[in-house]
Parts: structure tokens; sequence; C-alpha cells
């Protein structure tokens, strides 16, 4: 019976561990695999995944200890002794399960089980097979009994469980030099795929924000006249775009539209150099990943890297009306294309006679040489406009003529978490723009809340993270902007929201009309008792997967 009972444990133990393990892999790998990005992870977050099971843990080692006592003080008593083992287990079972979170939440980015995170994955798994059959090994060496002192090694088993995030860390570090050598022959093999694509156009688009939607605007757009591939969701990253390429771009394909993200000096280079773009997009710089940047000339000079790799002949096209875009494009000697709405004259393309609604937009796009189309779009919001002005803009570098643009216009979809509309048949009005973080983002939603003529507006954000110094400050103003717009806030998290609810309280905003809660589920629950039909509410920002307060 004895055996039987261990290896019932013996499996939850690994069962255990597979959960918790995926944890950490899934922050890993929403770092990129850099292990300096999860080792600040570490420092900053893991204190609220694992206090929960320090204090488990330390009642474990508690009732280990007791149990020891008594199982060496009352070892003549065989029904005593295995009465305490059983109590041991069923306690260690019941402590360890409670420790898990069972409830699958959905997330931005979820982990994905590529090539290297089941290579990452399984070595890990080794480590600690290896780690729980060595301390095997020493104790059946050092005890004649080992059933009856198996719960020692059940403490110790519960202690690898606890070190999961180092011990993965571990892996990471072991698995390094093989990585490196698969990922460079990974990306040398998409390089050279690229290379002998002569007649493939290649389109990079970056900037704080709005890449992803001007991404997808940009290939609906060229799909009227080409063949295009866009890269997925937001796979803008070296290995991202190398799996796209390598699985997915064909010689069908006429255009690539390649999404540049970066978090460090050099990245979009390095993708530039894979890609090997011939237009060029920058669609907005702004206080993103500050924590990694320090600072907004970094960003600059990060993000104009892709005009410094494109071809003599590339083109490059520029939000004019972004303040930090104007440096580089003044500076720029290649051919450009600058769009936006203000100080048309300087502008090759603009938009004219703007009308945004709660349904959509209606404006004229001109050109300097004097040709104009009028469009319509269901997206929300003027920023969408900028968006749908660099898409032309990379229409006319392709030779679009008018038709075929406002064709493609009327084609576009709102895209999944950016400000689209949905309708759960309550009467209420949902807008969904939960992957905005960034202060322009939160403001343009806001003012698409502020033009729904009838109900009353409620918000729900956790507000803007991965701002570093200027955090504070972008989620107080954030505050003062929702409390001249929203009836109800909704606030989701206790400590980071501090300056949203400052921001409120600066405007003058009823206090009665602010609830600060735990979570979404709370936020949900709070929705459902001061909602009514006619209400418009906001979702706006979501946290990063891996962040904590």
């Amino acid at each position: 019976m004895y055996k039987v009972v261990i290896l019932i444990l013996g499996f939850i133990w690994t069962f255990l561990i597979v959960k918790r393990s995926k944890l950490f892999l899934h922050m890993i790998q929403l770092q990129g695999y850099k292990e300096e990005e999860y080792r600040r992870w570490l420092i900053e977050s893991n204190k609220a995944y694992t206090e929960k099971l320090k204090k488990t843990l330390r009642n474990i080692f508690i009732i280990t200890v007791i149990y020891i006592v008594l199982a060496v003080l009352f070892n003549r008593y065989e029904m005593f002794r295995i009465s305490i083992w059983y109590f041991y287990n069923i306690y260690w079972f019941l402590s360890m399960i409670l420790t898990m979170d069972i409830k699958d939440e959905e997330v931005k980015k979820p982990l994905v089980f590529t090539q290297r995170a089941k290579r990452l994955y399984a070595a890990n798994l080794v480590l600690n097979l290896l780690g729980i059959l060595i301390v095997c090994m020493i104790y059946s060496k050092t005890t004649n009994d080992f059933s009856l002192y198996f719960p020692i090694v059940l403490f110790l088993g519960s202690l690898l469980y606890y070190f999961q995030s180092e011990i993965l860390y571990v892996s990471l570090i072991m698995m390094k030099p093989i990585e490196n050598r698969i990922n460079i022959r990974y990306f040398e093999k998409a390089q050279e795929k690229i290379e002998a694509m002569k007649k493939l156009n290649v389109i990079g688009i970056t900037g704080s924000f709005g890449k992803t939607s001007t991404k997808f605007i940009t290939g609906t757009i060229l799909k009227e006249k080409y063949r295009v591939l866009n890269t997925p969701e937001s796979y803008n990253t070296p290995m991202g775009l190398s799996k796209v390429i390598n699985d997915e771009l064909t010689d069908k394909y006429e255009v690539f539209i390649a999404e540049m993200g970066a978090r460090n000096i050099g990245d979009i280079r390095e993708l530039s150099k894979l890609t090997k773009p011939k237009i060029g997009v920058i669609t907005s710089i702004g206080p993103t990943h500050l924590e990694t940047f320090k600072n907004l000339d970094n960003i600059m000079k990060t993000k104009y890297e892709l005009i410094e790799e494109l071809p003599t002949d590339g083109i490059a096209i520029f939000n004019y009306d972004d303040e930090y875009i104007k440096k580089l494009a003044d500076k720029t000697f290649k051919e450009k294309i600058l769009y936006g709405m203000e100080d048309v004259q300087e502008l090759d393309i603009y938009a004219e006679n703007v009308e945004v609604s709660e349904m959509g937009s209606t404006f004229t796009i001109k050109s300097k040489k004097g040709n104009s189309i009028t469009c319509t779009t269901k997206l929300l919001g003027k920023h969408n406009i900028y968006n749908i002005l660099a898409g032309v803009s990379v229409g006319v570098a392709m030779g679009l003529n008018l038709e075929e643009i406002k064709n493609g216009i009327q084609k576009i979809q709102p895209i999944p978490h950016r400000l689209n509309i949905m309708n759960p048949g309550t009467g209420i009005i949902v807008i969904d723009d939960a992957f905005n973080s960034n202060p322009i983002g939160a403001k343009a939603a806001l003012d698409v809340l502020s033009q729904f003529k009838e109900g009353r507006k409620i918000i729900v954000t956790p507000g803007m993270v991965e701002l570093g110094s200027r955090e504070e400050e972008a989620n107080k103003e954030f505050g003062v902007n929702i409390g001249k717009v929203c009836d109800y806030v909704i606030l989701v998290g206790k400590k980071r929201t501090i300056p949203i609810y400052e921001g409120l309280i600066e405007v003058g905003y009823n206090e009665e009309n602010i609830f600060v809660v735990n979570n979404l589920d709370e936020a949900t629950a709070k929705i459902q008792r001061i909602a009514r039909p006619k209400d418009i509410i906001l979702f706006e920002n979501d946290l990063p997967d891996n962040y904590n307060e």
C-alpha cells in the first residue's frame, strides 16, 4: 500500500512541477528568452507569485519536523506510525494543490510551445527529475525505512516546486549555447530566403504604437493589387519574423509586410538586416518600454534604424504630425513620403474634412499633386485615420491608384482589442481597447468614448505600465482626462492606479463613482450592478502578462 501511495504522490508532484514551470516558461517567452529581462521580472514581480507558496512551504516544513519527531518517538507503535504517515501525505497533497491557480485566464499573448519553448521545457523537467532522483538515491542510502520517512522526500520535492523560477533560469542559461547556434542558423536561413526572392517587395513598419493596426490596414489596401503576406498578430521579433519567412513566405507573394518591434537599441537594425525592406514606415514615437530604452532619444534612434537600413532607392514614410518623427524626417535625404493632418502644405498625403463618430469616420484624402478621394471607415478614432494615411502612403509608393486605395479602405475591418465595438445583445455597448498601453492611445480612446451621445460612460482600466519614470505622471494625466469624459470609473489594481485616482480627484470627480477592484472578475461584477441599457463601457489598457502589482 505504501508503494501505491508513493507512486500517486510522485505523479501529483510531477503534475505540480509541470503546471508551475509553464508559468515561468511563459514569462521567459514574453521576455524574448533574455536572461537579464527575465531576471528583472523575477526581482520586480515574482513576489506576488510566491508569497502564498512561501507560507505553504513554511507550514509544510513545520509539519515535516513534527512528523519526524513523532515518527522517531513512536517508532514501535505501528498503527500510530501509519496514521501520522497518511495524515502527513494528505496534508501535503491538499496544501500543494491549494497553491495552484487552476483557472486559465485569457492573456494577450498566451504561451506558445514553439520548438525553442519545448526544448527549454524539456531541459527544465529533466533537471527537476534529476534533482528528485538524486534526493531519493541519497535518502535511500541513509535510511532502512524509505517508505516511513518518505515525507522528507516530499518536502524536498516541495522545495524544487517552490524554486521553479530559479531552476528554469538555470535551464535557460544551460540551453543558451545550443539556442544561439539554432537561432543563428534559423535567422540566416530566413535571410537567405529573402535575398533570393528578388521580385519581393518588403515593407517594414515600426513605431511606439499603431504599428500592428497600420500593418493590417496597409495589407488590406495593397491586396487590391498585390498578393500580400502580413506577419500575424504581433510577430515582430527576429525569431517571430524568421518563423513567418521560413514557414509561410513563398513565391506566390509579391509583398511581405513586416512589423518591427523593439525593446533595446539595435533591435530594429537587426530586423531590417533580416527582412531587407524597400519601404520603411515610422508611425509614432512615444514613451513606451522606457524601462529598457531609458529615454525618448534612444527610442528615436532605434526607430530610425529602419530608415538607415533602407537601400539608396528605398522610400521612407513618416507621420509628419508627430513632433519626434518630424525631426527624423527632416534629416532624411532618401526619397520620402510625409503624411498627416496638420501643416498640409508640407505633406505629400493628408486628410481633410474629418468627421469622427461612434460608428466610424468619414474623411477626404488628398495628395500634393491635387488628387483626392472621399473615404469612410468602420475604424474608430482620429488616430486610426493616421494609421490609414500610413497605409495610403505605402499604396501610393507601390503604384496603386486612388480608386484601388478607396476600395481597400472600405474593406478594412476593426482589429480585435484595438478600439473595436462589441454588442453583447444586452443594449450595452462595449468598446474593447485592451491592447492599448500608451498615453496617446488612451487619450484617443477617451475621444472616441466622448463621441457617444446617449448612455452613461463607464471605463474599466488598470492604467498604463512600462512607461518607466513617466508612468506615474502619465497615469495621473490619464485620470484627469477620464474625469472629463466618464460617468463611472472602475480601476483594476489598488497600487498602480493611485495616480489615476489622484488625477480624478484633482478635477473634482465624484469619489462615489470611483470603484477600485483587484481583478477583472471583480470589475465585471461591479459592471453588472451599475450598467444599464445604452451605457457605453470602455475596457482601456490591459496589463502585460508578465506584470503583477
